[in-house]
């Protein structure tokens, strides 16, 4: 065997950095303890949630039964709550400067509310309150004008200032659930009806720009706070889907996992990865290339996830769900929080690129991709993966007793797609 006698090549090199790679990633599921705390104070099921654009410790949640709280994560308890709606806060919004924030709920009502408390002897009162003609399903901040959108029977444009809106957008006849402001291309707007559509818009020349339909309804929608194109929608059939909106005819990419309707999801600030929360009582952590998720976190108490929030500085993820707790999991299952020496960030850059290194080994990656399942999730997943192989056969069958090219092949990106109005 030729050998180099170089002293800073060793023989073993490869065998000794897998085991390292191996001893890594067994100690990685080892420490993989996600969930840090859990916020309880509600009173109802969490029905949505927000950022504070500038503190990261504070965050608003708003209930089912019309009640306001917000939270301070740092300590870990709630520092203000407000009777803000009759009915269900359907959405809020923190404003872009962070001095104020908006809810709409059942009541026909827009809020605006200080993000500081009242003074000593102050009433809790909001700002601004506009009485509308229709409920209101969601709402957004524009990231950088004092404009917002509200989403009901239509899309509604409005500054702070007026008390009706400046413009109202339809396309269809359906309720619409959620509007999203772009974070970068200021001016766009994507929002999702509940007649399976994915409705983009355009402020400037206040028109909608084009639509695309897809089998089933599509609950919400997220956009990418790095790449202006793009947005991730979460649907009903227990996919999610990405979409150039430049190219809507089929998705870049289609993420399953899921054994329920998809919820909610919110993209990291890295534009890498989003979290999802579905109705299977779980949330999941998908990266933005890839088809299936990197991480699935859920407790024995945790009910259907109804909203989800991934913090600004990308270490913590929040759930809010039906059995009125919000819990704050870490991003990263198996991160050491707190200072660390710089060994120890020595160490772990080290086994994070061995890792990388090896990861398609079989035996390191069956060990980095195991994960306990809840039994109800285990046996949909099963039933699922059957469904799916049956429906793959029939279709290979009727192509190969029909006549040639009768039965076209349709890529799984284009099968949910029904049509693309421009």
């Amino acid at each position: 065997v030729p050998r180099n006698y170089d002293p800073a090549l060793h023989p073993f090199e490869v065998p000794r950095e897998y085991t390292r790679a191996l001893n890594a990633t067994k100690l990685e599921r080892v420490f993989a303890k996600p969930f840090l705390s859990s916020l309880d104070g509600h009173r109802d099921g969490v029905n949505c949630m927000a950022k504070h654009p500038k503190s990261l410790s504070t965050v608003l949640s708003g209930a089912c039964d019309g009640e306001v709280k917000i939270w301070n994560l740092a300590k870990r308890q709630c520092v203000r709550t407000i009777q803000a709606h009759e009915g269900f806060v359907r959405g809020m919004c923190a404003r872009f400067c962070g001095t104020s924030f908006f809810t709409v709920g059942d009541d026909k009502t827009v809020k605006q509310w200080k993000m500081e408390g009242p003074e000593y002897g102050e009433e809790e009162e909001p700002i601004h309150t506009i009485l509308g003609k229709t409920v209101y399903t969601g709402i957004d901040h524009h990231w950088k004008d004092a404009v917002f959108a509200t989403c009901g029977q239509q899309v509604d444009i409005w500054d702070e200032q007026r008390t009706s809106p400046m413009c109202s957008l339809t396309w269809g006849f359906d309720s619409i659930s959620s509007v999203k402001f772009n974070p970068i291309e200021t001016y766009l707007l994507g929002s999702c009806a509940s007649d399976r559509n994915i409705v983009l818009y355009d402020m400037r020349k206040s028109t909608p720009l084009k639509k695309v339909i897809l089998n089933m309804r599509t609950n919400t929608l997220c956009w990418n706070p790095m790449e202006a194109y793009v947005f991730t929608a979460a649907n009903e059939d227990y996919n999610l889907y990405t979409f150039d909106m430049r190219y809507l005819e089929s998705p870049m990419r289609v993420h399953m996992d899921h054994v329920s309707a998809v919820l909610d999801v919110d993209y990291s600030p890295t534009g890498k990865e989003f979290v999802s929360a579905s109705f299977d009582k779980s949330i999941r952590i998908f990266p933005v290339d890839k088809g299936h998720s990197r991480e699935v976190y859920h407790t024995k108490r945790m009910q259907h996830v109804i909203t989800v929030k991934w913090t600004a500085d990308n270490k913590y993820i929040l759930c809010g769900s039906d059995e009125m707790n919000i819990r704050l999991w870490k991003a990263n299952a198996s991160e050491k929080l707190g200072v660390l020496a710089p060994r120890e960030k020595a160490a772990m850059n080290y086994n994070q690129k061995l890792k990388e290194k090896f990861q398609y080994h079989p035996k390191i990656r069956r060990i980095a991709q195991h994960r306990h399942l809840p039994k109800s999730i285990f046996c949909q997943i099963k039933e699922q993966r059957i469904m799916r192989e049956a429906r793959r056969r029939k279709e290979l069958n009727r192509r190969k007793h029909s006549k040639p090219g009768s039965v076209p092949v349709v890529s799984e990106r284009r099968k949910h797609i029904v049509a693309v109005v421009k």
